[in-house]
């Protein structure tokens, strides 16, 4: 399999449309891409109108309690159990909404779907979720707002007339550039890299890859893209994929992208089972939890995330807020506890903030 550099890759996939989506190359969609500048110039939110959807004949919520579950794309590891943690903790501050997390214990769609399909027979007030995949999970959030329940998305979102609001963990773009420019800084600016990502459809992995091709082909132009890989966020099957791309690539391989929590500690213990520490750097999305045990041993240098827990509280929150009708269409803004005022961005997100990057220096500072 020849080798294509990140601006190649850009190149063809906005002349192939659906065909860059396709690519086994990158695993990122054919949306349109909007690269941060080289420096650290901020991006300006986006100012649009409202296009999230409407529940039918929602019934008066206002300072009422409410039953809300949570449905993530799968339940038994370190992210999802820190969202689930800051939803249980804004659930008590808040007071009059029971908030409770269910779902699949390995990301799969149709499952999900299930579950969804569950609690709105049981007639649930409102549901939280993150997608595994945006298009497909729609009809089931759809059926939801038709019974007049609340839908929230925080972490992947659906397609955006199936739920009225998603908190979004950082913007895409922003996420891209402490990627690539971490990857750059560690690996070289010419590196061959690789990407252990979760599955081509999974829309936040999906995104963020599309924007690391056009942030890269735009700030550093020299960084070849070897292979992206699904892993499916399962840890044997993550390790199995990075240990393969080492022995395929050898000395071509100086870096790979872990696009899931499950996939960079996955990665990074691949690059230490196979001597590889120095040599190939990991640089991903994960917990600080689980990858202490890489970062004070200097395998790995960066680990680039937000808070989860604070991304839970938030989806909570705005869920609250929702219901109450205090977070309406056209809103530019919405109070969220601890976390103050969020903005409003894209017509029907809620901004958490920045990326966050977690060295050798800081992460003995984190427990999730």
């Amino acid at each position: 399999m020849k080798t294509l550099t990140l601006a190649a890759v850009l190149t063809v996939g906005l002349m192939a449309g659906t065909a860059y989506a396709a690519s086994p190359w990158t695993g990122g969609d054919d949306l349109p891409t909007n690269p941060l500048a080289c420096d650290a110039t901020p991006a300006t939110p986006e100012a649009k109108p409202y296009d999230g959807g409407t529940p039918t004949n929602a019934p008066d919520r206002k300072g009422k309690e409410i039953t809300v579950v949570d449905v993530p794309k799968l339940i038994g590891i370190g992210y999802f159990n820190a969202t689930s943690k800051g939803i249980a903790e804004a659930a008590a501050e808040i007071g009059n909404m029971k908030a409770t997390t269910d779902g699949p214990n390995k990301a799969n769609i149709d499952e999900q779907i299930t579950f969804i399909d569950n609690d709105i027979t049981q007639g649930v007030d409102g549901i939280l979720f993150a997608a595994n995949d945006p298009v497909a999970i729609a009809p089931v959030l759809k059926k939801a707002l038709s019974k007049g329940i609340n839908v929230v998305g925080y972490d992947a979102d659906a397609t955006h007339d199936a739920r009225q609001w998603f908190v979004n963990q950082a913007q895409f773009n922003g996420i891209a550039k402490a990627l690539i420019d971490n990857m750059a800084k560690e690996a070289g600016e010419d590196a061959g890299v690789a990407i252990v990502t979760s599955t081509f459809t999974t829309p936040n992995q999906a995104r963020w890859i599309a924007e690391m091709a056009a942030y890269a082909a735009k700030c550093h132009p020299k960084l070849q893209w070897l292979e992206t890989v699904e892993a499916q966020e399962d840890n044997n099957l993550s390790f199995n994929q990075a240990t393969t791309l080492i022995n395929k690539y050898g000395d071509k391989l100086k870096g790979i992208f872990g696009m899931t929590s499950v996939a960079t500690p996955a990665s990074a213990e691949a690059v230490t089972q196979a001597g590889q520490c120095g040599k190939v750097a990991v640089v991903g999305l994960a917990t600080p939890n689980a990858m202490k045990p890489y970062v004070q041993k200097d395998c790995v240098k960066s680990v680039v995330l937000w808070n989860p827990v604070d991304l839970g509280y938030a989806a909570a929150y705005v869920m609250r807020a929702t219901a109450d009708g205090t977070l309406k269409p056209g809103d530019t803004s919405v109070k969220a506890g601890k976390l103050g005022e969020l903005k409003v961005i894209n017509g029907s997100e809620i901004l958490l903030g920045q990326p966050f990057v977690f060295t050798k220096e800081n992460i003995g500072n984190f427990d999730f």
